[in-house]
């Protein structure tokens, strides 16, 4: 972060204030870094370094740290991809990072400096963690291997797997079925969330609903997800409960306790790939052709509405070109 000789100690006590914070894989919340970019927005017109002046009525939240905001302002330094999607406001600890944040701006004596140079300091503040979050963008994205010899079902099996080494495979799992569903029913609004958000705060009664079926997604089905399963069924609703392979007649059982024959309980890699097949018109160059649709659909989706961006999928180059 390049800054005037004057302003120095600003530079210095703002990278010592970023050095600190705590890290979640590597980076900072995202939430903070959207917080920050708003208060130091803010901090151009009133320099009012009291973590007061900036939290909301309910004491914890920041006021202002909108997605809208932080978006407006991403887009003022040529960044138009989204960040998150509710700003900072949901981070927790949000609020004591900001709080230190401006102790260290006070330190730095900012409100001493000319409006027009305090200005200066603070476009070159968020213009740092505007690169952290382009760096945030660029992480790697997950690697897989297409083999055209092997089954869809294989091909799936073969993306949750390279999932699964970096620890994505719940989130992955979720958007690749919310692709499938994109794919084969292109008529229908299918409902892209981050895919951490949980079901019943939202109202929502699983993480997919076409017509009366309600879809539920994950990769260690427990007590919570039969419970919503036995919900859905009083609700009147049909029930697909999509798990992985390996855990698919365990769930089975489980389902069967709960509901006898009124869950249905598939494995992910037998849900997503079996409309691949049929699309393709079971010919494998087709069929090459609407797995690249799927991963072309899984990347925008993640893009939409997913702060991590590693859980974007590399696609393979044979099938880049389909």
């Amino acid at each position: 972060m390049a800054m005037n000789a004057s302003t120095d100690k600003i530079r210095d006590h703002f990278e010592r204030w970023y050095s600190a914070l705590r890290r979640y894989h590597g980076i900072p919340a995202k939430g903070t870094l959207a917080g920050a970019l708003v208060v130091l927005n803010r901090l151009k017109t009133k320099c009012e370094l009291n973590i007061e002046a900036h939290t909301a009525k309910g004491k914890s939240q920041i006021v202002g740290a909108s997605g809208a905001a932080v978006r407006k302002i991403l887009v003022e330094f040529n960044e138009t991809r989204p960040l998150l999607v509710e700003g900072g406001r949901t981070n927790r600890g949000l609020r004591g990072d900001i709080a230190s944040l401006l102790a260290a701006l006070k330190k730095a004596e900012l409100c001493k400096e000319l409006p027009q140079n305090r200005v200066r300091a603070i476009e070159q503040m968020q213009a740092f963690l505007v690169k952290q979050i382009q760096d945030i963008h660029a992480r790697s994205r997950i690697e897989i291997d297409f083999d055209p010899s092997s089954t869809s079902q294989q091909f799936v099996k073969t993306v949750l797997s390279a999932a699964h080494e970096l620890g994505k495979h719940g989130p992955v799992s979720e958007y690749l079925v919310g692709a499938k569903l994109q794919l084969r029913f292109p008529m229908h609004t299918i409902e892209n969330k981050i895919s951490s958000a949980a079901d019943q705060p939202r109202g929502r009664s699983g993480d997919f609903q076409i017509g009366d079926t309600v879809f539920h997604v994950t990769v260690a089905p427990g007590p919570l997800v039969y419970e919503k399963c036995r919900t859905n069924i009083s609700n009147g609703l049909r029930v697909y409960l999509l798990v992985p392979e390996v855990t698919a007649v365990g769930a089975k059982q489980n389902a069967d306790q709960i509901a006898e024959g009124k869950i249905a309980v598939i494995s992910i890699e037998a849900f997503v790939s079996q409309n691949i097949d049929e699309l393709g018109q079971f010919d494998s160059k087709l069929e090459k052709h609407e797995i690249a649709r799927l991963l072309f659909l899984y990347n925008q989706r993640v893009d939409q509405v997913e702060h991590d961006k590693s859980l974007l999928i590399k696609i393979p180059a044979v099938l880049d070109n389909s």
